[in-house]
């Protein structure tokens, strides 16, 4: 004979009806239901009370919330978070906590369920991380000592007039120099904007690009006109590898958080759409607090270079023992009566030679080694061939 089927209601309420007619005491009343005395009588008193509605399941959340966020913090999360559509509840909690220190904020993971609620937030795609990059750029660990600079993805304002913004950024406080629109992206355009953010802020050490143009071409050790420019004022230029974003992630998620504020959806006109940038600008630096600087500002952590930028543009100096060459405007050198190609970035440029032996010498401009010059067959050795001698010089 099968079992019959039976819910806790009904179980509780024949324990009732049991009771009533009092031919068990309690405890065994108890031991043949498998319950202990203090539930028994629970069940007894919620009969009596509210009859069989009280034997139903109740939930046994409290109450009473003594954490609970109380409205008027509630609303205020919110009004930010409507100001600031991309804004985390950790940008938030911080930008709060230094506009009102004296208020009890909640932490930043119930920040984060209340914009949930509220269905402000949007789950973002995992992505695949590429591996990190074995060898490492330069660490600056001060204001100015690496810049990172890069041109956004270009896009159209609503008139149909092509945008292309350059930023320039300061790697360790992420304090951004500039925020600008070119109507031309090449080296004279590029140029007067970087000397704009020189005279104002002064020299960084390093200046860290992608190769893209007007930063690199595919020339003699990738320089071009206006790296060459950098390195004559002193400024190491620095280049990512080919297809290797991530090694200048900070700017890169500039980009992204200046698209969200400023051109989604893009402006109306170029004029808009470069005012939009320069409140973007301000408030990056002064009021929008970042993550990697332990939710401070950029503009807390940023001070001008003390390497003021100079009103002529210097010569290289080189060691006395170094042999000096003149490139010419069509990128040549001249070695016993013979042309040797450098490349055109170098027009103009003094460039030195250090002999390693009879044969070879090392070619430098500045403090930067161009390759190495095969003074027989006149032309400088391509990757091909310099690995090729190394591999010689390693076994004599």
């Amino acid at each position: 004979m099968p079992w019959k089927e039976t819910c806790a209601v009904e179980e509780r309420m024949r324990f009732v009806m049991e009771r009533e007619l009092r031919e068990l005491s309690m405890a065994a009343l108890c031991r043949k239901f498998g319950v202990t005395r203090p539930v028994g009588y629970k069940w007894l008193e919620r009969y009596r009370a509210e009859g069989v509605k009280g034997l139903q399941d109740r939930s046994r959340a409290s109450k009473h919330h003594p954490n609970a966020v109380p409205i008027e913090v509630e609303e205020a999360l919110l009004a930010v978070r409507r100001r600031h559509r991309y804004w985390g509840p950790r940008k938030i909690l911080a930008w709060l906590e230094r506009q009102h220190p004296q208020q009890r904020w909640p932490v930043a993971s119930t920040m984060g369920e209340i914009l949930r609620r509220h269905g402000l937030t949007v789950p973002r795609k995992r992505k695949r991380r590429c591996p990190p990059l074995g060898r490492p750029l330069s660490n600056g660990e001060t204001p100015n000592a690496v810049w990172c600079a890069d041109f956004k993805g270009w896009f159209r304002t609503g008139d149909g007039c092509r945008c292309d913004a350059l930023t320039v950024m300061d790697h360790w406080s992420r304090y951004l120099l500039r925020c600008q629109l070119l109507q031309k992206t090449g080296y004279e355009a590029t140029r007067a904007l970087f000397e704009a953010v020189f005279c104002e802020y002064g020299l960084p050490q390093v200046i860290r690009t992608d190769n893209g143009t007007p930063f690199a071409t595919r020339g003699t050790a990738g320089l071009s006109k206006l790296s060459v420019w950098w390195l004559r004022l002193g400024i190491q230029p620095e280049r990512i590898e080919p297809g290797q974003p991530q090694q200048n992630g900070a700017q890169e998620r500039l980009h992204l958080t200046l698209k969200q504020e400023t051109a989604t959806p893009p402006q109306p006109s170029w004029r808009a759409q470069q005012q939009s940038m320069h409140r973007f600008r301000h408030q990056y630096n002064h009021d929008r607090p970042h993550e990697a600087l332990g939710q401070k500002v950029p503009a807390s952590r940023y001070q001008p270079s003390p390497r003021a930028y100079p009103d002529r543009l210097p010569q290289p100096e080189y060691p006395d023992h170094l042999l000096l060459r003149r490139v010419q405007i069509s990128g040549e050198f001249y070695w016993k009566h013979t042309k040797v190609f450098l490349g055109e970035a170098l027009a103009k440029q003094t460039v030195a030679l250090e002999p390693i032996d009879q044969r070879y010498y090392r070619v430098y401009f500045t403090h930067l080694q161009l390759g190495i010059f095969d003074s027989d067959s006149f032309k400088m050795l391509s990757p091909a061939e310099l690995a090729k001698l190394k591999r010689q010089w390693l076994q004599e």
